[in-house]
């Protein structure tokens, strides 16, 4: 079974920007569809963006604009560019398959934005 680690993640400022990173213990290419997903504090977990074995991405209208997510399947990792964060981007952010596999799912990597 194939391992997802998240890293990346740490503190910043209003309107600053952090990179997240997904590497995979084997091949992302079999995993299919991927996605990034977060769980803020008191909250349920959501889907944050989509990326397709092509490339082809989606994200949820709150992030549209703002973030990016790609792939890498020779290195077998997932990313997520997040430029002007907000704080209420503050949450653990997850990679997974998509749509979500239980699995996939690991520790998260915290990311806190203050104002």
């Amino acid at each position: 079974q194939v391992q997802l680690v998240e890293s990346g993640g740490g503190l910043v400022q209003f309107g600053g920007s952090l990179r997240l990173s997904c590497a995979a213990s084997g091949s992302i290419v079999s995993i299919g569809d991927m996605g990034w997903y977060r769980q803020a504090p008191g909250k349920q977990r959501e889907w944050v963006a989509r990326v397709t074995v092509g490339g082809s991405t989606n994200y949820a209208f709150f992030v549209k604009g703002r973030f990016t997510i790609s792939r890498d399947n020779a290195k077998n990792t997932m990313y997520l560019q997040m430029n002007s964060l907000k704080p209420e981007d503050t949450a653990v952010y997850y990679c997974n398959a998509f749509p979500a596999k239980f699995p996939f799912w690991g520790q998260g990597t915290q990311v806190t934005v203050s104002s």
